[in-house]
């Protein structure tokens, strides 16, 4: 580093025409490689109709979420395979790779017949296409990081590699994009019959651009001036990781960084999404908006901070960005639910549910696929509760008896689903029932559906449903239709057998006597508020995101520098950060309150800024063509 010195007072000249083609190039490339990544997980309902279609709903569930997760849990690997080919043979050829592996692995998937027609063989061939895109993007990121910062001249590696930064958010704004307006022209019953697979299938035209364009694109100078001086690695694994010197820096850059930065990465952006749509309630399309916006609006900050990180540092602005996170994201995600769904918080101060149940029965619900089926009682009511974001609190209860659920002056029993046996199904309904009519009459945010009732079952119906006051005499004089025998079967208002012998039958819509559901209020959503808010939580993004590629790619020599940056960037973000949605929703569960699953991404950004303050380096002005 004996040129460091020199080279930092050396002012950098405008952006030449040849490094603004590296950035394009390589940014667009990295763009599609999310875009394509993503697709899983926002079409994960559709791919699970066509290729799970053998399994019930909840096994189809667990099956397509499972596969979705693969993705991420093998990018560690891909970040070893490729990064030891990167810095064996060059940066440009390993990432011309990946781009292939994953762009015809996610057009595959838009050809790919479903269950109905191949049978098992679909499924097998899913989920082997979602690990070969896992194992490319393991590759795909840290090959074109470090060509970008090989190609910056000194002084800018913060502000070129900030491009490549963008392109996470990009991808993942580009799928929502490419979704919604396939989904808006063709409607969603087309859409959700052969629509979905569009999106995967205009993947093939974006690879054809982006591998046209990298072919044309020449060696970095970093890797070409270590080949033609003979300095390259011939084991990159095994100096990386098996030697002190090398792996004491993977450690600290996993802890010290892409630890911390991954949880707010993922915090800000994928349980935001999460937290809108499964806590407060906000329909599909208008998180999936909101956070689109939100992500339009906050995109350009990866290289404002970028660039700043060229002149004061990169880790300044890595550890304020976690340090500011860990402060706010409890009042700003409190914030979002007075936004999204004030009334939700309002009813959240007052009304609050008191679980009485034996310690032993309740379990920390870990549920990452949401699909899981609880047995004890405790564990069916907080689950319930949890679902329909309800706060509680647990007090312990006698040993061996079953929970029951206070609220206001009504007690709802729970039960054990073991013991019920085939009754489970039928007390299931009741415990609902009991909770939501606890919490309608409460005050709680709930709505009931119209439900449509055939005469046959008018009086048990009623005797069912006490709290609506209906008389039988009174709703046979009032509105009614006559449907057939064969309707009535075909709506499933009576089975085969209780139609036998009829022709037709009055049915009587029943309106607040269906099923209750918590929505959030279209018209008292602040739309400007939240979004707002989310415009804040992506600006944290931003800030630990946008100077993280160039610290990596400076921490480690050019020799194994493919390798060295990509384990633990994809460790950081394939798993601490890939398992803090269902992670933070059980540990909500667990202690019943929304905000309390924030503090998984609050912990490790507070234990990365700790070990970031004390063992990262700065690395701004080190020359990383002289190693």
């Amino acid at each position: 580093m004996a040129n460091v010195a020199s080279a930092a007072v050396t002012k950098a000249g405008p952006m030449t025409r040849e490094e603004k083609k590296v950035i394009f190039a390589s940014s667009l490339g990295t763009v599609f490689e999310w875009y394509d990544f993503y697709l899983y997980g926002s079409l994960a309902t559709y791919i699970g109709a066509t290729y799970f279609t053998q399994y019930p709903e909840a096994t189809r569930n667990i099956f397509t979420l499972l596969a979705f997760a693969a993705g991420f849990l093998v990018r560690p690997f891909g970040a070893l395979v490729f990064g030891r080919l990167g810095d064996l043979v060059g940066r440009k050829y390993t990432f011309l790779i990946t781009i292939l592996i994953m762009g015809l692995s996610t057009f595959l998937v838009g050809i790919l017949p479903g269950a109905a027609t191949i049978g098992i063989a679909a499924p097998i061939i899913l989920i082997v296409l979602r690990i070969l895109q896992g194992l490319a993007l393991g590759g795909e990121y840290g090959g074109a990081a470090t060509y970008v910062a090989e190609h910056a001249p000194h002084g800018r590696r913060g502000y070129f590699t900030s491009w490549i930064q963008t392109t996470a958010t990009l991808g993942l704004f580009l799928s929502l994009i490419v979704i919604v307006f396939v989904q808006s022209i063709m409607g969603n019953a087309a859409f959700a019959d052969w629509g979905w697979r569009i999106p995967f299938l205009v993947s093939v035209v974006l690879l054809g651009v982006s591998v046209w364009i990298r072919v044309k694109m020449n060696e970095s100078p970093a890797f070409q001036k270590m080949k033609a001086e003979g300095k390259g690695s011939k084991a990159p694994l095994t100096e990386a990781f098996g030697q002190w010197r090398n792996a004491k820096i993977a450690i600290i850059a996993l802890l010290g960084a892409t630890m911390g930065q991954a949880v707010v990465w993922y915090g800000g952006q994928f349980y935001a999404l999460f937290f809108l749509q499964n806590v407060l309630k906000v329909d599909l399309q208008s998180a999936n908006i909101m956070v689109a916006i939100a992500l339009f609006l906050g995109t350009p900050f990866f290289v404002i901070f970028g660039s700043l990180s060229d002149k004061i540092g990169r880790k300044p602005i890595i550890m304020a960005g976690l340090l500011i996170a860990a402060v706010t994201y409890m009042p700003l995600f409190k914030a979002m639910t007075a936004m999204a769904n004030p009334a939700l918080a309002e009813a959240q101060a007052t009304i609050k549910a008191t679980v009485t149940a034996d310690p032993a029965d309740c379990k920390f619900q870990f549920n990452p696929t949401g699909t899981s089926k609880f047995t004890n009682s405790c564990d069916i009511a907080t689950s319930f509760l949890t679902r329909n974001s309800v706060p509680y609190e647990i007090v312990p209860g006698p040993a061996g008896q079953p929970a029951t659920v206070k609220i206001g002056d009504k007690t709802v029993t729970s039960f054990d689903a073991i013991a019920a046996g085939a009754d489970a199904k039928a007390k299931q309904g009741a415990l609902e029932k009991g909770i939501n009519v606890a919490l309608h009459d409460a005050g709680y945010p709930l709505k009931r559906a119209t439900v449509k009732v055939p005469d046959s079952k008018l009086d048990a119906f009623i005797a069912a449903n006490p709290e609506l006051g209906l008389n039988a005499a009174a709703v046979r004089s009032g509105d009614k239709t006559m449907v057939p025998a064969a309707d009535l079967v075909s709506q499933k208002l009576l089975t085969s057998q209780e139609a036998t012998g009829v022709t037709d039958m009055p049915v009587y819509a029943i309106a607040n006597g269906g099923a209750f559901s918590m929505t959030a209020d279209p018209a008292r959503v602040n739309w400007i508020g939240t979004i707002a808010v989310l415009f804040v939580l992506v600006v944290y993004v931003t800030m630990v995101y946008g100077p993280i590629a160039a610290l990596l790619v400076e921490l480690f020599p050019t020799r194994i520098r493919y390798t060295g940056m990509s384990l633990p960037y994809h460790i950081g973000n394939g798993w601490f950060g890939g398992l803090l949605p269902a992670t933070a929703f059980a540990m909500s569960a667990a202690a019943g309150n929304i905000y309390y699953g924030l503090w998984y991404p609050i912990v490790f950004a507070t234990i990365t800024l700790v070990i970031g303050l004390i063992f990262l380096p700065e690395t701004k002005d080190r020359d990383i063509s002289a190693d």
